[in-house]
């Protein structure tokens, strides 16, 4: 019997690398913001730390939305990312207006905080590193792993957009399952009617068989 399970089995989205990745930017931010920006008089340290939480909450809403709705797990996770990059912005501007120094890609100290942005996604790890760092450090950490998350979640949003294409959204996991069901009890229809036939023309036979035998007594 076929499957008709249309509702995807989903995993937990704080297994997801990328999840990890934007819980690490977030905490980044939330420090950064807190600690070199003045709150209550820079509009930008809400607009960062909103931006950067939603990164974060948008990956887990769109996994949370993902058994119901593809098309809205693909939109939560477009904007998560289009967060992200709002946030890049801002941590760029940080640097370029107070004449800091954005650290150039083939730069020894970017080299350093690709591997351990690479091989680190423990928020724990993050807070613990960034104690008593400059502002221009920091903020090149969280560009360094924006970038990494950028390039993640383009891989990922290509996986969903992938498998609903191949396999359609809610809608049309739900019209297949319909018309599965509706298929199989057709054929079993079929079947039962063929196998009544067969069951009359038996009868029929044995009726004609006990009448030959009566008329030869």
């Amino acid at each position: 019997m076929a499957d008709h399970t249309f509702l995807p089995k989903k995993g937990n989205y704080k297994d997801l690398i990328v999840y990890q990745k934007a819980e690490i930017v977030y905490d980044l931010t939330f420090y950064f913001a807190n600690r070199f920006l003045v709150a209550g008089k820079d509009r930008t340290v809400d607009q960062m730390v909103q931006a950067a939480r939603s990164g974060k909450q948008n990956i887990a809403e769109g996994c949370a939305a993902a058994s119901t709705s593809s098309e809205t797990e693909l939109k939560l996770t477009n904007v998560a990312r289009a967060s992200m990059q709002e946030l890049l912005v801002d941590y760029e501007d940080y640097l370029r207006v107070r004449k800091l120094e954005q650290w150039p890609l083939n730069d020894e100290r970017t080299k350093k905080l690709q591997h351990y942005c690479t091989t680190h996604s423990n928020s724990e790890d993050y807070r613990k590193a960034i104690e008593n760092r400059s502002d221009e450090e920091i903020a090149n950490l969280a560009i360094t792993m924006i970038h990494q998350f950028d390039n993640m979640m383009g891989k990922y949003i290509a996986r969903l957009e992938a498998d609903f294409t191949e396999q359609g959204g809610i809608r049309e996991r739900m019209h297949a399952a319909r018309t599965g069901y509706r298929n199989e009890q057709t054929a079993r229809l079929s079947e039962l009617e063929a196998e009544n036939a067969r069951l009359k023309a038996r009868i029929a036979e044995l009726e004609s068989q006990l009448a030959q035998k009566g008329g030869e007594r």
